[in-house]
């Protein structure tokens, strides 16, 4: 499906300066940085330049519902928007300890990690 904001793409393409669209249309900002781990193929999410509406805000990936070639859009409003965190260091950096066994496990203390449970 195309549409005036492009066809779908790949969070790997995605391009700063992005316009980043709420769920009401509104532009919110552009893309500021792209959040991802390249060895496990996660997208994390986005850190976008809000542009006088508070500065840079994290965006989980749960939240973002299109990522086209001239624009993304979001599941949020624009007032969930500016409730929006400020990025917090990069998760991408996380250590895993080579002593943890099993995938699930090393999957869930990872998980615990980036949500701000460990």
């Amino acid at each position: 499906m195309t549409d005036d904001h492009g066809a779908p793409i790949s969070y790997i393409t995605l391009r700063e300066g992005t316009p980043v669209l709420a769920s009401d249309g509104a532009q919110v900002g552009v893309v500021a940085r792209v959040l991802y781990d390249g060895d496990a193929d996660i997208f994390d999410g986005i850190v976008i330049d809000a542009r006088g509406r508070g500065g840079h805000r994290f965006v989980d990936a749960p939240e973002v519902d299109r990522i086209a070639e001239r624009a993304v859009t979001l599941k949020i409003d624009a007032a969930a928007v500016a409730q929006l965190p400020p990025p917090r260091g990069n998760p991408a950096e996380m250590k895993i300890d080579p002593a943890d066994s099993g995938r699930r496990g090393v999957l869930r203390r990872a998980w615990d990690r980036l949500s701000g449970r460990y």
